[in-house]
């Protein structure tokens, strides 16, 4: 649309950013049957993508205007090209993680959210398009979380989101970093605008009730409302914009008691300064303002301090690493930024270093500190073919390293999405105080408004501050950081131990947990097989070493802990055709005979014979696989899996806390009994498999216990998903990981029973922060009715009632 000749009125204001229209511009958007006048073509623009795609409700639900564009109505030419950039694999590296099939997530941080109709607009606008498949809106953080289907290029959500007026950028560590710094450096400028105003108007206060008279007292006041004004509109601009937003939202916060309280006193200090009348209480609302101030910034550092309890990733990484070349048949040392490094690259990490990606050590032994991930400050044996994990320290000597996965990729990343997961949900338990707090405020405001007619109908002249007083002495700020502050520490002391939650609901849920079901292989016991005994059938032709090598040729292609156990005959043979089968073992084809490797059904079903079907184990003491061919049973191979060191602690300390332990395996042998008997677990059941076990499971349910799932394998999935509460150990699979609640980082079986101890320590100061604030608000109220505590006071005593709260809330922090 082109500008016309016409002029729009002088002092109307953008309908889109609020900004003035200029005299000489005419700018118009038809919105909701009515000719809205626009500033610039950027708003215009902006404001017609919005009604073409049918979303013009938007303005009528905002509870703020729009920032303005920075792009003045770039052409869809302009704008492909601007965001082209962020097509590049090497740039998408740092923001967007690969999902399953084409799905990619992109994590942006979006400028110019105002509102809660911010977040509306922009999944509704974006799930227009048929590649993306979910689109999520942070708006206390302003990041935006979308997945779609890379067919199409991300540059086109880019694009989309700046069309209807909000700017993405990727959502790196640095950016966040740079995010808390600026809300840090904001609220410390609030504060001091506060503090400043409020010793000028205390100051001030002291010459008016000290004998000044007639002009000088008429001074003294106008002093007193200047230095108070920049306090109200700049210092407690945040209260009244929550407030509103709120009211807009029909959802009461308890920023409208205290937006209230200010700005009631303000005016009616106001209107006594220019009428010459009755007392003023400048000092009184700059004194509340900055105690409210200083009680915000304490819960905003508690925030970022358990946010960044264990560093931020932009500290974690270097901005180097040395990478290898060869040149002229030398091996060549060289500082490259780690934004440039390709997967497969050799870099050397030198002793006191930290790895910049995860990779597998090539050559060179270490001792490495993985006390970021695992809470483990001992440092662990690094040998060539073992894995290490970006951001973790190279402790004694060089190690050469290729590299396995970068940025986004790499095991600290997704760690850092977990946790980041968790803290946008809200439990149950948060939700409920919220209503709670929102009963409470409501029926704070109508105890007030009787509070001021008893006044006005008394003391007219006191109906007004005592009606403040009561407002903000009640205001059930902490109530509503009883519970947020409690679980918030709490997280952060459990990942510092290795427990990393990843869900909102599962430090609640924990407090319920009556029944721990144990997987055995990886979870109980450590997961690393090792070969133990080989029984040859008398039938077969074969040595030892080529049955195994057989086995280890079936295995070579599996993720399975058992496959381990046969790494030293992996390259005598190779396999083709190989299928798995959860719970049951592998087959495969090796040079034109089919073989079977697994348990003693599965493996003999292949066998034309079919007789090792009637055969029994060899013992009830060991593992036992069966290794078969078309023609005959070849050999029963078994291996152990050394059992986890404080296994038969934790069961102790389970049992003693008066919870029901039972142990769920889809191993068949009587190795589960075995073990079983030897950790003290009453109840096992063997050779389940995925649906078995998640049956057993919704029985349990079904009779009323709460569960707890620990596990560690693809096949553990369905029951993990299914449990009230379920972990995975820090060696699952991704995808088991994905769908647990909670990641044991560290694999010490002991910090379980630590989180269940912490849990009930949460509970316990839940319990007490909410006694208080109920006591103290049920003490102050008929006080501050009563007329017996002054505004100033009572800001006092609501702020000391929220640090109380916070500072007993952090003592879960040890």
């Amino acid at each position: 649309m082109t500008s016309s000749t016409a002029q729009a009125p002088q002092e109307q204001a953008c309908y889109h950013c609020g900004l003035p229209v200029p005299a000489a511009s005419y700018y118009p958007v038809r919105i909701q049957g009515e000719a809205r006048l626009m500033c610039c073509p950027g708003c215009q623009a902006v404001a017609m993508a919005i009604v073409d795609g049918g979303l013009d409700s938007f303005y009528q639900f905002r509870t703020a205007a729009n920032e303005r564009p920075d792009a003045f109505g770039d052409s869809p030419a302009l704008s492909a090209q601007r965001w082209a950039i962020y097509d590049l694999p090497e740039v998408q590296t740092e923001f967007v993680t690969p999902l399953t099939g084409n799905l990619k997530q992109a994590n942006l941080l979006l400028e110019g959210i105002t509102c809660a109709a911010c977040s509306w607009l922009i999944e509704t606008h974006l799930k227009k398009n048929p590649a993306v498949k979910s689109v999520t809106v942070n708006l206390t953080t302003h990041r935006c979380t979308v997945i779609w289907d890379d067919q199409v290029p991300l540059s086109d959500i880019f694009s989309a989101l700046n069309t209807i007026g909000y700017v993405p950028r990727p959502a790196t560590d640095d950016q966040q970093q740079q995010l808390i710094k600026k809300e840090n450096r904001i609220a410390l400028f609030r504060i001091g605008v506060a503090g400043f105003g409020t010793m000028q108007a205390m100051m001030v206060a002291v010459g008016m009730y000290t004998g000044a008279t007639d002009f000088w007292l008429d001074f003294l006041r106008w002093l007193s409302m200047l230095v108070a004004t920049p306090v109200v509109f700049f210092s407690a601009w945040p209260f009244f914009q929550a407030a509103w937003r709120s009211i807009q939202m029909r959802h009461l916060v308890m920023d409208v008691p205290v937006a209230l309280a200010i700005g009631l006193a303000y005016l009616a200090s106001v209107w006594a300064t220019i009428t010459s009348t009755g007392e003023v209480y400048f000092e009184s609302v700059s004194m509340f303002t900055l105690f409210l101030l200083v009680g915000r910034y304490v819960e905003l550092r508690a925030r970022h301090r358990n946010r960044l309890a264990f560093g931020n990733l932009a500290q974690l990484m270097p901005l180097t690493a040395c990478c290898l070349r060869v040149e002229n048949g030398c091996e060549v040392e060289e500082s490259t930024p780690i934004k440039t490094l390709q997967l497969g690259d050799l870099i050397l990490v030198k002793a006191g270093d930290t790895f910049p990606c995860d990779g597998r050590v090539v050559a060179g032994e270490s001792a490495v500190v993985e006390a970021l991930l695992t809470g483990e400050s001992q440092p662990i044996t690094k040998r060539p073919g073992d894995l290490v994990i970006a951001g973790t320290l190279n402790n004694h000597s060089p190690l050469k390293v290729e590299v396995t996965a970068l940025g986004a990729a790499t095991q600290l990343s997704a760690i850092e999405r977990l946790a980041s997961q968790a803290a946008d949900e809200k439990p149950q338990q948060v939700l409920s105080a919220d209503r709670i707090a929102r009963f409470f405020i409501a029926r704070l405001l109508v105890v007030c408004a009787a509070v001021f007619a008893f006044w006005l109908w008394y003391r007219p002249e006191h109906a007004l501050w005592v009606t403040l007083s009561v407002l903000v002495v009640t205001c059930p700020c902490a109530l509503a950081l009883a519970m947020p502050a409690a679980l918030s520490a709490a997280t952060a002391n459990l990942r510092k131990r290795g427990f990393l939650v990843a869900r909102g609901h599962v430090i609640e849920t924990l407090n319920s947990v009556n029944r721990v079901i144990f997987d055995k292989t990886g979870t109980l016991t450590q997961g690393q097989f090792t070969l133990a005994e080989v029984r040859l059938f008398e039938a077969t032709r074969e040595s030892r070493d080529q049955l195994l090598g057989i086995a280890a040729a079936l295995e070579a292609g599996s993720n399975h802990p058992l496959a381990v156990a046969f790494t030293p005959w992996q390259d005598a043979y190779k396999a083709s055709g190989v299928k798995q089968t959860t719970a049951a073992g592998v087959e495969g084809e090796i040079d034109g005979v089919r073989y079977r490797l697994g348990t003693a059904g599965f493996a003999s079903q292949l066998s034309s014979e079919n007789t090792a079907r009637e055969l029994p184990l060899p013992d009830d003491q060991q593992i036992w696989l069966l290794l078969a061919s078309e023609q005959q049973p070849l050999a029963w191979i078994s291996v152990v899996d050394e059992v986890r060191p404080d296994a038969a602690a934790l069961i102790a300390s389970l049992k003693a806390k008066g919870i029901a332990v039972e142990l769920l395996s889809g191993d068949q042998s009587g190795a589960v009994a075995q073990l079983a008997r030897q950790l003290g677990i009453d109840e096992f059941i063997a050779g389940a498999k995925p649906g078995d076990k998640l049956s057993h499971l919704n029985q349990r349910q079904a009779a009323g216990d709460k569960v707890l799932m620990i596990g560690d394998g693809i096949n553990d999935i369905p029951v993990l998903s299914g449990a009230d509460v379920s972990v995975a150990m820090a060696s699952a699979s991704d995808l088991a990981q994905t769908r647990a609640d909670a990641v044991l980082l560290n694999d010490r079986l002991a910090v379980l029973s630590d989180a269940l101890e912490i849990a009930r320590r949460t509970k316990r100061v839940i319990g007490q922060n909410l006694r208080y604030s109920l006591v103290y608000n049920l003490l102050a109220l008929p006080l501050a009715a009563a007329g017996m505590i002054p505004p100033w006071l009572a800001a006092i005593g609501m702020t000391a009632s929220s640090l109380v709260v916070i500072f007993n809330a952090l003592r879960l922090m040890d």
